[in-house]
């Protein structure tokens, strides 16, 4: 507290808020964690996919792993320096661009596969190799 009297008189209302809408956006919407989305809206259908989260590995054919990873179902990058994180969501019918993201990026522990969007025991070991079936020989 200062004892010369204020220079202005503040409005009797509370300081400038972000006028933020009511409704989420659709980027919103799209971010929201599967199982948050399911609780909120009700459970959607969707095909069955794939999605593989890994962070930016240094190793050499990279930057061509995320070009294919960019042209999948849906591909979203979150965070900076070591806290960037990849996700990238394959659908059953774009089997050959998980199988080349997935030689680049699988190697690193830090890759999880998810299927969809859940974590599934022997999902790297045992649902991968299935996919994999279906690339025509």
């Amino acid at each position: 507290m200062t004892p010369d009297p204020p220079k202005f008189r503040p409005l009797e209302r509370f300081w400038p808020y972000a006028d933020l809408p009511e409704q989420p956006s659709v980027e919103e919407l799209t971010a929201l964690d599967p199982d948050l989305h399911a609780a909120l809206f009700g459970a959607t259908a969707r095909p069955f996919s794939i999605t593989l989260v890994f962070p930016h590995l240094h190793v050499p054919d990279i930057e061509h792993a995320l070009d294919r990873a960019r042209g999948a179902a849906e591909f979203r990058q979150n965070g900076e320096g070591d806290a960037l994180r990849y996700r990238v969501r394959f659908w059953s019918s774009d089997a050959g661009r998980l199988r080349d993201v997935f030689q680049v990026v699988g190697a690193s522990d830090a890759t999880e596969v998810l299927i969809d969007d859940r974590p599934v025991p022997y999902a790297r070991e045992l649902w991968l190799p299935l996919v994999w079936f279906l690339l025509p020989r």
